[in-house]
């Protein structure tokens, strides 16, 4: 199971921007990359609220990820693309025989829309009204219903101290992308108990170890 944003596409570039023109939109300050780098990851609420300048009324928190989303749905591929190697692994974990899916917080229409433009993995499940966003397990729960599996099966790959912990409340073996949203340093500082992978190449060796 992958996370999609930092993990299999690089979305970077088109959430800047969108978080930009809510913020120009809304007459705040712009965000740089870097910062809403460190805001992605627990659901575009959150990156809005931490995009936003603290004490924003939730009103105008509502108006803003209104604006953001109705943006990022016309422009979410403009600069986004899949990460070095992604595409090769995905292949190589299907000619291995195993069961794919993307588990994102990006909303649910999104995420399925990028999967089927990008990979074509086909079970591609996002946050909706109905479902709580990671690190709750209630989406992991989701795919794995939908192939059959069983979480003590499915390795979890993502970028970000969300998807550790998404990992671990789901009963996955978690495996961390250092290619994405954080840093090598920034996940090593998580603790252990898990694995780290520098690059789409050192992931298929680690599921592959894993078995």
């Amino acid at each position: 199971m992958f996370d999609m944003d930092g993990t299999l596409l690089d979305t970077l570039g088109d959430l800047e921007h969108s978080v930009n023109h809510a913020m120009r939109t809304m007459g705040f300050p712009e965000r740089s990359r870097d910062e809403v780098r460190r805001a992605v990851g627990n659901g575009v609420i959150n990156l809005i609220r931490r995009s936003l300048p603290e004490g924003t009324p939730e009103e105008s928190v509502r108006r803003a990820l209104a604006i953001f989303r109705d943006y990022y749905e016309r422009h979410d591929r403009v600069y986004t693309k899949p990460y070095p190697g992604i595409k090769e692994l995905i292949a190589a974990l299907r000619d291995d025989g195993y069961e794919l899916a993307i588990v994102s917080n990006k909303f649910d229409g999104a995420v399925k829309e990028l999967d089927r433009a990008f990979f074509g993995i086909g079970t591609a499940v996002g946050e909706t009204p109905e479902r709580p966003r990671k690190p709750a397990p209630d989406m992991v729960f989701a795919a794995l219903d939908e192939l059959g599996c069983r979480s003590g099966e499915a390795v979890y790959i993502g970028d970000t101290e969300v998807d550790l912990a998404t990992a671990r409340n789901s009963g996955c073996t978690p495996l961390l992308a250092a290619w994405g949203f954080r840093t090598m340093e920034e996940l090593a500082a998580l603790g252990g108990g898990f694995q780290i992978a520098g690059s789409a190449a050192e992931a298929l060796e680690i599921i592959r170890r894993l078995g």
